[in-house]
């Protein structure tokens, strides 16, 4: 296919694209995961910012994406020092380090928020949008690459557009996606999307071409991770979340046909895969924020009714298996711009069951996504709220114990809380499954210390809880703030939660 005229008028290379990016701008670009990021403009916009720091000269801009990205845009400018400010979610080390030492301001969103704090005003609007591409048209259609993001409010919001039209990527994924961007309120109708499968808007986002002022033609494949098979703590917390799952079908309180949520990693492809295998589980379908490898096993054991995600997060070889049979999976996937994967409004109307991972839990129910001993960003809340608060049911999964065992997951208090006990209703670790819904605070911790906490840690957390109810100022939530986090404190001054022995003893 001969490219289209505006390609042919406004093709530059990615160095003559960053070369017009100045100092101070704020920058917004496609992708959600390493999944339809800008790489080439990102990598010449790194070099240019280091050629200029070499010349004494200042260079930085501020960032916007989907989530996390590719290492060929957040690791590339993080390592340049070219970032003052980044939202709304990473993952990405260097990106990570900056954060923590102060280098670069970041702020954590919900993910279905940010959106529409950009079209209300409440954020600073982006002055330059990057978009990875399959194809542009001669009257302004973009149709996006792997992911959704927010791609669709940052082309409409900036003062000007660069796309990257990567030819690495099949010209197939148009059809894909299903952009929508809804009306801002007093005037927003309701969403109609009453079932996974339902389309609402079109498959590309419509510009004004006169905003696209250069087009960088690429052949880079999205830096995925290699699949990694779920490993046995993995596949205990899927199995638990089974079991769940079919004693709340027997109960009659799962109706049919909810779609489920995942999460990113391990435990979110074992569960996956637990659905795929299981004789007891029908077929599903997904509402979800991202769609990985585990999704190819729901599909050969013909489980999947429908998935819409907002980003094909896949391995290399998930990337061949999708090339290879990408006709047949337009029927079977839509990709949504964030903003409709994770909204509120639909994850309620749908029943989504949500299941998302978890750093840290407390013995009442409360969760940490995000920060490590109350102070070190990790990477973000990402979309786990947006699913947590109006999820069917929450459920809440993580290995009992990180560091050998020097860490417990759960704690007597989070030392920073993102998800309530007003939210959080089902936790699950390899250990077993509590289900808290209904529970009195002081019930609460009973379950959890009895199902989920690793054999280490029960006694310890027994005894806080019971030194709380003898100690604590009121009974109903017995903490007793002196020690709510002598977990941390220890693991801090001696590498381990876990409560030494005297030296000769």
């Amino acid at each position: 296919m001969s490219p289209s005229q505006i390609v042919t008028q406004k093709r530059m290379t990615a160095e003559e694209a960053a070369a017009m990016i100045q100092n101070g701008e704020v920058i917004s670009t496609s992708g959600f995961t390493p999944a339809g990021y800008p790489k080439a403009i990102p990598l010449a916009l790194a070099a240019r910012a280091e050629a200029l720091h070499a010349q004494g000269r200042e260079f930085k801009v501020s960032l916007y994406t989907g989530a996390s990205v590719g290492d060929e845009l957040d690791g590339s400018l993080a390592r340049a020092k070219a970032l003052n400010f980044r939202m709304p979610y990473q993952s990405n080390k260097e990106i990570r380090d900056g954060i923590n030492s102060g280098e670069i301001e970041f702020v954590d969103f919900h993910l279905s928020h940010v959106a529409q704090y950009l079209r209300y005003g409440f954020i600073p609007r982006s002055t330059t949008a990057i978009v990875e591409a399959v194809e542009v048209t001669n009257d302004g259609k973009i149709y996006l690459s792997t992911s959704g993001g927010m791609s669709a409010t940052f082309l409409k919001s900036a003062d000007r557009i660069f796309v990257e039209l990567n030819e690495s990527m099949p010209k197939g994924l148009m059809g894909f996606h299903d952009v929508y961007v809804p009306k801002s309120p007093p005037n927003r109708p309701p969403l109609p999307i009453y079932h996974p499968g339902d389309r609402i808007g079109t498959p590309y986002v419509k510009v004004d071409p006169s905003k696209i002022v250069g087009i960088v033609t690429t052949e880079m494949p999205d830096k995925t991770p290699p699949f990694r098979a779920p490993d046995a703590d993995s596949e205990a917390i899927a199995a638990n979340v089974i079991d769940f799952l079919l004693h709340e079908q027997k109960k009659g309180r799962l109706p049919e046909h909810l779609p489920y949520q995942s999460g990113v990693g391990n435990v979110a492809n074992a569960v996956l895969s637990g659905f795929a295998s299981h004789p007891q589980i029908d077929a599903i379908s997904l509402y979800t924020e991202v769609m990985q490898d585990g999704v190819f096993e729901l599909i050969e054991a013909d489980r999947l009714e429908m998935a819409s995600t907002c980003s094909l997060t896949l391995s290399p070889a998930g990337q061949v298996k999708f090339r290879a049979n990408i006709d047949e999976l337009k029927h079977k996937i839509i990709i949504r711009q964030q903003e409709m994967s994770n909204n509120p409004e639909v994850i309620r109307r749908l029943g989504v069951i949500s299941m998302n991972t978890a750093l840290e839990m407390d013995i009442f129910g409360n969760v940490n996504s995000t920060h490590v001993v109350g102070s070190k960003m990790m990477n973000g809340i990402g979309g786990s709220g947006d699913f947590c608060r109006n999820a069917y049911i929450s459920i809440f999964m993580t290995p009992s114990i990180a560091k050998n065992g020097d860490i417990s997951a759960v704690v007597p208090m989070v030392s920073h809380a993102d998800h309530n006990e007003h939210s959080v209703q089902v936790m699950v670790t390899e250990q077993g499954l509590a289900d808290l819904r209904g529970l009195s605070p002081v019930r609460r911790a009973r379950l959890i210390i009895e199902k989920c906490v690793h054999p280490d840690y029960k006694e310890m957390l027994t005894d806080y809880l019971d030194f709380g109810l003898k100690n604590a100022p009121s009974k109903h939530t017995p903490h007793v703030l002196a020690h709510a986090f002598d977990f941390h404190k220890r693991f801090l001054e001696t590498g381990s939660m876990k409560m030494r022995e005297p030296a000769g003893v």
